[in-house]
């Protein structure tokens, strides 16, 4: 978030699969509303043959060639349909010999924001998470964006931006960007928080009104500052009790887009947040935005 000019600008992963297309249709709006080029990245994994059918190799790797740039023209076409009437952004490709997971890591060091669709192609790529997604959730840089595979992203309309708030300094940044995303989609922005991340239903006996008001005082200490920067956001609090996962991926179904940060209370720096993260990008209905560090300094 704090690059001036990210040398990829909107990073997207493309492969030529309907999930690849859902991504760039969903980055080409983001790029447009955001004034950022757009990259179409698409990763050509090494050849590994052995000598007595080495005469195969560069057969091989002319037809990843070929089937590269035929993925990159159908995903300039699809950028293309998807401007309407706007000013059209400045278009990239990027072809990487390095196998796709890699690549959007790598290159999402010097992206704005990197997209990528929940699947992909390949026998991996058809589990829950991709390979790809998995790997940039784990591991990539800055804001990471999953599009769901069994929806075409529609940005615009009426529905709301989701923010998952678990009250640690960690997730500063992404309600930073989801008050960013509902202002300039003109839209509303529900807070949710949950007060246990534990996955433990509250006891017999428990005041859950003292649970309740600690979530207020918590969303009301993180979103003070923020509600003041961006007065034309209108904001919804929610206040659940545990299993934080569950209920964004609940909420999701009536929002446009799901914001989290990459961890939080309780885990290391490497660590998402009891999977909260995972959990939510595989089960959403809507696009989720994970707000990863940067990392840039050791």
């Amino acid at each position: 978030m704090s690059q001036s000019s990210p040398k990829y600008g909107i990073l997207v992963g493309v492969d030529g699969s309907p999930e690849s297309e859902a991504a760039i249709r969903w980055a080409t709006h983001e790029a447009v509303m955001r004034d950022q080029p757009i990259t179409l990245l698409h990763a050509i994994p090494p050849v590994v043959v052995s000598w007595p059918v080495a005469y195969l190799e560069t057969s091989f790797a002319e037809s990843q060639e070929n089937f590269a740039r035929e993925v990159l023209d159908k995903a300039q076409k699809t950028v293309q349909a998807s401007i309407g009437e706007a000013q059209p952004p400045e278009v990239r490709s990027e072809v990487m010999h390095i196998d796709a997971p890699s690549a959007m890591v790598t290159a999402s060091r010097d992206a704005y924001m990197t997209v990528a669709g929940s699947r992909g192609l390949g026998a991996i790529g058809r589990t829950i998470l991709g390979s790809v997604s998995s790997g940039l959730l784990h591991h990539g840089y800055g804001p990471i964006v999953i599009i769901p595979s069994d929806q075409a992203p529609a940005p615009h309309g009426s529905a709301p931006v989701l923010l998952g708030v678990d009250g640690s300094p960690a997730s500063e940044d992404a309600t930073a960007l989801a008050f960013d995303e509902a202002s300039r989609r003109g839209v509303d922005l529900v807070a949710l928080h949950a007060w246990s991340d534990v996955g433990v239903l509250p006891v017999l006996g428990m005041d859950w009104h003292k649970y309740e008001d600690e979530g207020h005082e918590v969303l009301a200490e993180r979103l003070a500052g923020w509600q003041e920067q961006y007065p034309d956001v209108r904001i919804h609090r929610r206040i659940v009790c545990d299993q934080p996962a569950r209920w964004l991926i609940e909420e999701s179904e009536k929002a446009q887009l799901v914001v989290i940060g990459s961890h939080g209370r309780g885990g290391f720096a490497g660590m998402l947040l009891g999977s909260v993260s995972s959990k939510v990008a595989q089960g959403s209905k809507a696009p989720v935005i994970v707000v990863r560090a940067r990392r840039d300094s050791k």
